[in-house]
């Protein structure tokens, strides 16, 4: 049976060794997602932190990340790859511009979920624009941005086994070699590789988005199940009193 096959593949001790083992096509994996995520939040965190505080081109920065995420990634990986060679420039660009969007959307939505009443209160109390973006607006809005960052990584550690088709490395080799070998077992190894890596990656940002959640508040889910339980407990009667 193939899955047995591939589970087999996997946990071979022969494919533990040698120029082409699993650990250092996992590690090539994990530094290449990693890089492109680092990158796409250098670009996008600013970015997004200033239109969500000045509420400012947020249609068109809405708009513009709507068009990057329709952009194909194989192809601008291919044109990037006719345009700058073999190699991991490529495939880092392909990824950067597909983790964008996401960041940016964290960013940005971040900063615009602080409840206006905490912002007033903190201009009353005398801080400055920037202040009240640095001492109030960011740490509030960490979680939401930490949620961006964690569907930018997902995204990004899927897509990144292109990266073996011009010759960057990760697991997508295995993808590449087992197609041209008609091994199978290899391809789907691999892929239940990228799969355990996705999803220790969304165990690992989903335990930082809770932590990053400032004591005293609630995240969204918790407040909507709060309600839920204060209108059960204080149900509204019917019709309107006379």
């Amino acid at each position: 049976m193939i899955i047995g096959q591939a589970f087999g593949w996997v946990f071979d001790p022969a494919n533990y060794s040698g120029v082409n083992a699993i650990p250092g096509r996992l590690w090539e994996h994990v530094w290449i997602t990693l890089l492109a995520v680092l990158i796409a939040s250098v670009i996008a965190v600013p970015i997004g932190y200033a239109i969500g505080h000045t509420g400012r081109a947020r249609g068109v920065s809405i708009a513009l990340s709507g068009g990057i995420r329709a952009l194909p990634t194989l192809g601008v990986l291919s044109l990037f790859g006719l345009l700058l060679g073999i190699g991991l420039q490529a495939p880092l660009l392909a990824l950067v511009i597909l983790a964008i969007p996401s960041v940016l959307a964290g960013a940005y939505a971040g900063i615009e979920s602080v409840d206006p009443v905490t912002v007033d209160a903190a201009k009353a109390q005398g801080m400055t624009g920037w202040q009240v973006l640095r001492k109030v607006e960011i740490p509030l809005g960490l979680p939401l941005l930490i949620g961006g960052v964690r569907a930018a990584v997902l995204q990004v550690v899927a897509t990144a086994t292109l990266a073996a088709y011009v010759g960057a490395g990760g697991l997508g080799g295995y993808f590449f070699l087992g197609l041209k070998t008609q091994d199978y077992a290899e391809m789907l190894g691999a892929s239940i590789l990228v799969i355990a890596l996705a999803i220790a990656f969304e165990i690992v940002f989903a335990a930082l988005q809770r932590a990053a959640v400032p004591k005293g508040t609630l995240d969204p889910s918790a407040r909507q199940r709060q309600g839920s339980r204060e209108r059960a407990r204080n149900p509204i009667p019917e019709g309107n009193p006379s």
